[in-house]
């Protein structure tokens, strides 16, 4: 049974690779199959609607998030569909994912935490992150020629959904840039570990979680508050939301709809009455 399990995840595995899927979607979408192959235990190639649906409940059962188990889900139907070739329907609904309203800190929030950093180059490090509205992934991966420092401007490349775009960066950050890849290769990364190479994007979030910590905000905040931060106040500012999604990145302006919701003047203008 392991080796008919571990047949059909190296076959998935190579069809994921041929379809240029990211890495992380690879290892996730072979680990939710694995899940799902050790509760079926045999036939695997055979499809069961309603074992699929058992599973779902399974995981729903053990508190696995409506997120995790879409995941788990789509991992399925790509192994049915792509690598078995079944060409039956797999009319399974996605879970209802809980709409939470990103949690934004407010600007002297964000000066609050760059205060608190002491180490120029993590100051530097949750600055671009904000200033730019970058995912701790784009912020590890950054190199020296992504930077367009006279434009203002950075090249985040083969990001989330493998896609490219430009964003921009304050001009405050300008000299700091400069500074720190003045002497380095075109190929290096803007923010290499203590060995040197790329720093880990555990690392990047250690060195948020320790500046949250030390500003006594009590938020619960994470690395990517500063890119929900980001989106945020440009909205604040007046920047046409078409172009908040293009420098964030997102394929439909509905995700980028969500930061309306936190920002609208009108709600915040509103008195209570007691």
């Amino acid at each position: 049974m392991k080796a008919s399990m571990q047949g059909q995840l190296d076959k998935t595995e190579r069809e994921l690779k041929i379809r240029n899927y990211s890495k992380r979607t690879v290892k996730s979408y072979l680990y939710g199959l694995k899940e799902y192959f050790t509760f079926k235990k045999n036939k695997l190639e055979n499809l069961d609607i309603e074992n699929i649906k058992d599973f779902l409940l399974f995981c729903e059962n053990k508190s696995v998030s409506a997120q995790t188990r879409n995941l788990f889900l789509n991992a399925i139907k790509f192994y049915y569909r792509n690598v078995v070739k079944v060409a039956s329907k797999i009319d399974i609904r996605s879970a209802k994912k809980k709409k939470n309203l990103p949690v934004v800190l407010s600007r002297n929030e964000i000066e609050k935490i760059l205060e608190t950093a002491k180490n120029t180059k993590h100051r530097l490090l949750l600055s671009l992150a904000y200033g730019a509205g970058l995912r701790v992934s784009e912020i590890v991966n950054l190199t020296v020629k992504d930077l367009q420092i006279e434009e203002l401007t950075l090249h985040i490349k083969q990001a989330k959904g493998q896609k490219d775009r430009i964003t921009v960066f304050p001009e405050k950050l300008k000299i700091r840039l400069e500074l720190l890849t003045r002497s380095k290769s075109k190929n290096a990364y803007v923010f290499e570990s203590e060995r040197g190479g790329k720093l880990t994007a555990r690392t990047a979030q250690k060195v948020f979680e320790k500046a949250l910590h030390l500003s006594g905000i009590k938020k619960n905040a994470t690395f990517h508050s500063l890119r929900h931060s980001f989106a945020t106040h440009l909205l604040e500012n007046g920047v046409d939301i078409r172009y908040v999604q293009e420098l964030l990145g997102h394929q439909n302006i509905r995700t980028t709809q969500r930061y309306t919701q936190v920002t609208n003047p009108k709600l915040k203008n509103i008195k209570s009455p007691l």
